[in-house]
């Protein structure tokens, strides 16, 4: 059957181009930088190449690609000497900035001795990194927020956690404006939904109710949860910092959840999720650090919810939306900014975009569903739907 006589029959066929050959342009997180400041090298596969992560003499972190241009050696298998990282292979130092400061056997470096250095910014407890295909420094407005409870003792440490996923990472983004997969992959119920784009940043804002059809009722002494109030933000393409509050009887708990990956090449990338609470009265200072790991394993399972989803679904270019879907296409016209030139970001990928979503008609149907599920659990005699 030709295309045409498809088209004719009224069946919709997925349009699904080849994944974007370049990497995006702005800051990714590599993970906490207390794990790079051990005085080792540590390798990092990202952007499509092999990376080496060390921490100076000076204190600084540094980025380098791994291989050595002298003759190829892996400089994540050297060693840290004072301010440069050692080649296994003939002991070439490399600096943070990416020259080659000493050849202990030679009597000069020569003048090319350079290797490519990433633009590295250590802040709040995790280490970023500049990507740009076109080797620009990071404009003076593109930044990653200060995150004020990472660096306060009334704030508990990250709860960090890390996923290699076998997929591109444009399916992360779509999540941005996607209400509904929030009831039906992760069980919760959203009631109020907006989004607004402007320039590198995409926000979504969402209010949402417990479901008691789908956890088990809170354990004798512990306060249930009624619900709770996310504004997640993504500065760029790839680092989401949501302020999250969770409703509980008597008590609010206020979070920051960090949701934010890198990629490793076309086909693969690493998700990666942290969490800080902060402490109250009512939680005391270990109450806070046990409920920030049991808040880290339940956002953790929520990610694997979703990686599930995306190892066993198909890219789809032009996506059959609903009314109730929400502004797919603004949103992925909103990322495309980062993966073309700067020359070539046009005004409608950075203008300013807000959207409420209408959600009288899912609420609806919800509270139909989990009223159903509840009665099926009454009849069977209890445990969770």
């Amino acid at each position: 059957m030709t295309a045409a006589e498809t088209e004719r029959d009224g069946v919709r066929t997925i349009e699904a181009g080849a994944v974007p050959a370049r990497f995006a342009r702005g800051w990714h997180c590599l993970g906490l930088s207390e794990r790079f400041k051990d005085g080792r090298p540590h390798t990092v596969d990202a952007f499509g190449a092999k990376l080496v992560v060390f921490r100076s003499g000076d204190g600084r972190l540094n980025v380098l690609d791994a291989y050595c241009r002298h003759m190829g050696g892996d400089l994540s298998r050297g060693t840290v000497k004072g301010d440069e990282i050692a080649c296994p292979f003939h002991d070439w130092r490399w600096g943070g900035d990416g020259r080659c400061k000493k050849i202990p056997y030679a009597r000069r470096v020569p003048l090319r001795a350079r290797t490519s250095a990433w633009t590295t910014m250590d802040q709040d407890g995790m280490l970023f990194v500049w990507n740009d295909p076109e080797g620009n420094p990071p404009p003076p407005g593109v930044t990653i927020p200060r995150i004020e409870g990472a660096t306060r003792d009334d704030w508990t440490d990250w709860v960090w956690h890390e996923t290699l996923v076998a997929a591109n990472c444009r399916e992360v983004m779509d999540n941005v404006v996607d209400m509904a997969h929030f009831f039906y992959v992760h069980y919760s119920f959203p009631t109020y939904f907006k989004n607004v784009f402007e320039g590198h940043v995409a926000t979504q804002i969402m209010k949402g109710l417990s479901r008691p059809d789908a956890r088990p009722p809170a354990k004798e002494g512990r306060p249930g949860m009624l619900g709770n109030t996310s504004v997640a933000a993504y500065h760029g393409p790839s680092f989401m910092i949501d302020d999250l509050t969770y409703h509980y009887e008597g008590m609010d708990i206020d979070c920051v959840l960090i949701n934010c990956h890198y990629p490793v090449d076309a086909d693969s990338f690493v998700l990666q999720s942290g969490i800080i609470v902060q402490r109250n009265e009512r939680l005391g200072s270990a109450g806070a650090d046990e409920m920030a790991v049991r808040l880290g394993a339940f956002i953790l399972k929520g990610f694997e919810q979703d990686v599930e989803i995306w190892k066993n679904k198909a890219r789809v270019d032009n996506p059959l939306l609903c009314e109730e879907d929400g502004p797919v296409y603004q949103l992925r016209r909103w990322y495309e900014q980062f993966y073309v030139d700067a020359a070539d970001v046009a005004p409608e990928m950075v203008e300013r975009f807000e959207f409420e979503l209408d959600t009288t008609r899912p609420v609806g149907a919800w509270k139909k569903e989990v009223e159903e599920n509840l009665a099926r659990r009454a009849a069977a005699g209890g445990g969770t739907a």
